[in-house]
């Protein structure tokens, strides 16, 4: 199905007008119709009844054929089940009254802009009989061509290591094939939706959350530092392609993937913090270690350059093992004072 865009000109304002001079005439017969069948031609004054009568019924079907659009707002028409073509351009048209015009998810309400509070909703028809009231709402079928924002709920998913991590994205996204969207799929809205679940699922599945060793994410054979934590430009445009080759058939454009949360699931939060931990504190010790062993290293050698004090082998190793201690230590040192020799 190929979309194909309406050029007819925005005479909405000259078939109104024309529509309702036409409305005043059959009026106009009607009531000189009247006049005249108590005159001296009945018969023509029962005609131009019949005449104005019947206009006055049937004149009104030239106003289903008014329609308006709004800059970035679309309108897909079908005649007797066939498409006819689509209106793009904001204005006021006037179309054929037997068109209808088709849109299979005007009534679908995901979280996401256009359907939420504050978006562009459908109008609300309060009805009452007897003593119950209702609630008739009338779908506008009119396409949203502007960039929409899909941000679907968080899912709990596995990582290429098993552990269970729950993750949300938002989508923006447009129509850029009105013909496609309404006819190709049965319910574009909630197509989308369906297709970046699937797609978020299938690129989680191939990163860990945080980097680990002997684990290739780009197929390539090579293990690589990808990770969900740290790589999410690469992650999110990974979704963004992944969704845009399974909606191409439904006339969508995929402009932006972002992650909008990330984190561990509650059942191993707690354990995985205290791995995140653990490896904190062995790298900090490991930085503490290389800066004491350098310390040392100095001062044994400005000792030695100084000439300041001449060691042996045996108070070297003390001298450094008592530094090692100061350095390394996590509480401050508590200076003894040797009053004898080593010997």
């Amino acid at each position: 199905m190929q979309e194909k865009v309406l050029s007819v000109k925005k005479n909405g304002f000259k078939a109104m007008f024309l529509t309702i001079l036409m409305l005043a005439a059959f009026v106009a017969l009607f009531i000189v119709g009247v006049c005249m069948t108590e005159g001296s031609v009945p018969a023509l004054g029962w005609v131009l009844v019949v005449v104005g009568f019947i206009g006055m019924i049937f004149g009104w079907i030239p106003f289903i054929g008014l329609k308006v659009l709004k800059p970035q707002e679309a309108l897909v028409l079908t005649l007797f089940g066939k498409y006819v073509g689509t209106l793009k351009n904001d204005g006021f048209y006037w179309v054929n009254p037997f068109c209808t015009s088709f849109n299979p998810a005007a009534k679908t309400k995901l979280n996401q802009s256009g359907d939420v509070n504050g978006g562009n909703k459908a109008p609300t028809i309060i009805a009452a009989s007897g003593d119950v009231a209702g609630q008739v709402t009338i779908a506008n079928n009119k396409i949203s061509l502007k960039i929409m924002t899909l941000n679907n709920s968080r899912q709990k998913i596995n990582d290429c290591l098993g552990n269970p991590v729950e993750i949300g994205i938002a989508v923006m996204w447009r129509v850029v094939d009105t013909a496609k969207a309404v006819f190709n799929v049965d319910n574009y809205k909630e197509y989308l939706s369906l297709q970046c679940d699937s797609a978020l699922r299938n690129i989680v599945r191939i990163y860990p959350y945080d980097i680990a060793e002997n684990v290739d994410t780009t197929g390539d054979g090579v293990a690589d530092e990808g990770s969900l934590r740290g790589s999410s430009e690469v992650v999110a445009e990974r979704i963004r392609q992944e969704i845009q080759q399974k909606v191409n058939e439904a006339g969508l454009e995929i402009i932006e993937a972002r992650i909008t949360y990330l984190a561990y699931a509650p059942e191993i939060a707690a354990v995985m913090l205290q791995r995140q931990q653990a490896r904190a504190i062995i790298d900090a010790r490991k930085m503490i270690v290389d800066g004491a062993v350098g310390m040392v290293e100095m001062a044994l050698d400005r000792l030695e350059k100084g000439g300041l004090v001449e060691l042996d082998d045996e108070r070297k190793a003390a001298m450094v093992s008592n530094l090692l201690v100061v350095l390394c230590g996590n509480h401050d040192a508590q200076p003894v004072v040797n009053s004898g020799t080593l010997y």
